[in-house]
């Protein structure tokens, strides 16, 4: 029977490394690798939620110098506006003056006005449709005369030392002029739409834009008086 034992084992080799755990060191050593793989995969996936996050609520950009109180008051003479997002954020990406006061929005918000009116009368001079030409020419002749009237606007808040930005005769000439601009827009469609024009969506579509403006103009200039009081300040 011995020697059946003997010859059972007798191929059986020990290996030196075989059943033995891991020294205390090297158990260490593994155990603070995991934990700063698993650290710098924290760390990773909280740096793409905070981009993604910063990139969803992002702002639009602005100068470098717009203070926290021009962008308050932005906020303030928007907020009387219909469309308030718009609004900011056009006036935002503009280079507002430090301390700006609802009449520099208003002249802000004349000139993003006038940046989309003039958009779209260069758009409709690339419009190809011989079949409403007729209401096509009109669109634009109505718009030249609207810019016009809005540019004289801009013009006449340029004024010198002493003298006003806004007068109760400004304010109404303004408002009668972008009112008239909001008809012509309105017109032009109308006239495409009746000549059953094929550029007809197209054009809609991208007055969008000047329409919203050119509303956000229209409710700070007659709600002038009302902002002025709120910043404790006359027309100067």
């Amino acid at each position: 029977m011995d020697s059946i034992n003997f010859i059972k084992g007798y191929n059986k080799v020990n290996h030196p490394h075989e059943n033995q755990t891991p020294p205390p060191q090297k158990r260490l050593t593994a155990a603070i690798t995991v934990t700063i793989s698993a650290v710098l995969l924290i760390g990773f996936m909280v740096a793409v939620f905070i981009h993604h996050e910063s990139n969803t609520n992002a702002q639009p950009p602005a100068s470098p110098f717009l203070s926290s109180d021009s962008m308050a008051s932005i906020k303030t003479v928007c907020s009387e506006t219909q469309y308030p997002d718009s609004c900011f954020s056009s006036i935002y990406s503009l280079n507002v003056p430090t301390n700006s006061d609802p009449e520099i929005i208003f002249k802000l918000s004349l000139q993003v006005s006038i940046k989309g009116l003039s958009n779209i009368t260069s758009f409709l001079k690339t419009l190809n449709d011989v079949h409403s030409e007729p209401a096509l020419q009109d669109c634009m002749t109505q718009f030249e005369d609207a810019l016009t009237r809005l540019n004289d606007s801009v013009s006449e808040m340029e004024v010198g030392s002493g003298e006003k930005m806004l007068t109760d005769r400004k304010v109404n000439d303004v408002q009668t002029w972008i009112s008239a601009a909001m008809t012509d827009e309105d017109s032009c469609l109308d006239g495409l739409e009746e000549m059953g024009s094929k550029v007809f969506d197209e054009v809609k579509s991208k007055m969008q834009k000047s329409k919203e403006a050119l509303s956000n103009s229209l409710a700070i200039i007659a709600s002038i008086q009302t902002l002025l009081q709120k910043f404790g300040l006359t027309m100067h």
